[in-house]
């Protein structure tokens, strides 16, 4: 290591220790100079501190690493003392301020002695942590058991299950990826827990329409079932949930433009124009009905939810998914290009994503641009055809009506779209 390499590494841990230094010292403003333990002065000097020792110990060898662990050891038990005479004196509990002094310490010699970087966003990270206690403890004293579990078996699901399922088609007569499945199955229950908590964090009028855009990035379809289901249970809110839905549908129809132009972008001239005139419309609607709810769906009566992670309506949506692909990849390999547009209508009824890709790919090689486009279109409308059956069935004739007509006005811009090019 040359001496700038060196210098810019101590520098870094300085930073290190001034951002977690800042914090600290934020909240300890109120105290009078000499009744502090561990301010900005002293977490700054940690980080460089601890850089020191990084270098010493990066410069002589396994010796040096124990150094190096004997002085972490030593410079935390200063700490400790210095802190229990601090709470002694304000008759006071907490461990915080030891800890980010340590991981001040530790995180200086980390830059020195490996990756700078991520020890310096791990120092950002930890800061962070740090400034957030209010709010952390405020959403703690809030969490309740069905949260808890809902995030532990989304967890289970995700860390214990997933990794050990077979990563390749079942049969040839049973065209199924396991881990294929399961994964978007978790992606479903995680849409489902993270549209729980934008409602419960921003509250049901910022909160649903939130959760209706981030649905969107990851299954529409996930979407519309899981709001459909809350407007249901919650009929005096259905104007609010259906700009949800409709949101929703519009970021799906901007993800296929992305995907679609990431894997073949000579076809967004032909499917462009009328998604994004597809999108105006709903955007413009979800936002009519948002304002319209504003002022008529106010009820006295809070949005409770309960069974954030319903289990049960998750793995049949899992089921459900595993049925269609195996149908799509058999459908495929028997029709072949020549069946795209009638592979497009049943693939879309659930999944656009995947015949989007699909067929992009296929042009020029075995498929005209028209046709890929006329098909992607298609699924689209499948899809949104798709998303009424389950509003209307799931939430009711109210969500139902109002999520078709605003389908209806969506597919007429869409077809103004696709017109309006061939005449200019």
């Amino acid at each position: 290591m040359d001496t700038f390499d060196l210098i810019q590494r101590m520098a870094v841990a300085l930073a290190i220790g001034l951002v977690i230094g800042i914090e600290r010292g934020w909240q300890q403003r109120e105290e009078a100079e000499g009744e502090r333990a561990v301010g900005l002065r002293t977490h700054a000097l940690a980080g460089l501190l601890g850089g020191a020792w990084g270098a010493i110990a990066r410069g002589t060898g396994d010796w040096g690493v124990v150094a190096l662990g004997l002085a972490f050891m030593t410079f935390a038990g200063a700490i400790v003392i210095f802190r229990l005479r601090e709470l002694e004196h304000d008759k006071t509990f907490g461990a915080t301020t030891v800890v980010a002094a340590m991981i001040a310490f530790a995180l200086g010699a980390m830059a020195v002695l490996g990756n700078q970087m991520a020890a310096a966003a791990a120092a950002v990270v930890a800061a962070v942590l740090l400034a957030l206690k209010t709010v952390l403890h405020t959403w703690l004293k809030k969490l309740t058991w069905e949260e808890l579990r809902a995030g532990l078996i989304l967890l289970a699901m995700t860390v214990i299950l997933l990794p050990v399922l077979p990563d390749r088609e079942i049969a040839t007569w049973l065209p199924i990826n396991p881990r294929e499945v399961w994964l978007l199955t978790i992606l479903i229950a995680a849409l489902s827990f993270a549209g729980y908590v934008a409602i419960r964090v921003a509250g049901p009028q910022l909160g649903i329409p939130l959760s209706g855009i981030a649905g969107g990035l990851v299954s529409s379809t996930a979407t519309t079932l899981n709001m459909a289901r809350l407007a249901h249970q919650h009929p005096e809110r259905t104007k609010l949930f259906t700009s949800a839905i409709l949101l929703s549908s519009a970021v799906m129809m901007l993800r296929v433009i992305f995907l679609v132009g990431v894997v073949n972008a000579s076809l967004l001239q032909l499917i462009a124009p009328p998604l994004l005139l597809a999108v105006l419309a709903q955007g413009g609607l979800a936002g009519t009905l948002g304002n319209w709810a504003r002022g008529t769906e106010t009820v006295a009566q809070p949005l409770t939810l309960k069974n954030p992670f319903d289990l049960g309506v998750v793995l049949a949506f899992g089921a459900l998914l595993a049925v269609i692909m195996a149908l799509t990849k058999l459908l495929a390999a028997w029709a072949g290009a020549g069946g795209a547009v009638a592979l497009a209508a049943i693939s879309g009824t659930f999944d656009v994503d995947a015949i989007s890709l699909s067929l992009a790919r296929l042009v020029p090689g075995g498929l005209d641009a028209n046709t890929a486009a006329y098909a992607i279109l298609i699924a689209v409308i499948a899809n949104s055809l798709t998303k009424i059956v389950l509003a209307w069935t799931t939430g009711g004739a109210a969500l139902g009506k109002l999520f078709a007509g605003g389908i209806t006005a969506a597919l007429l811009a869409g077809g103004i779209g696709l017109w309006l090019p061939t005449r200019l």
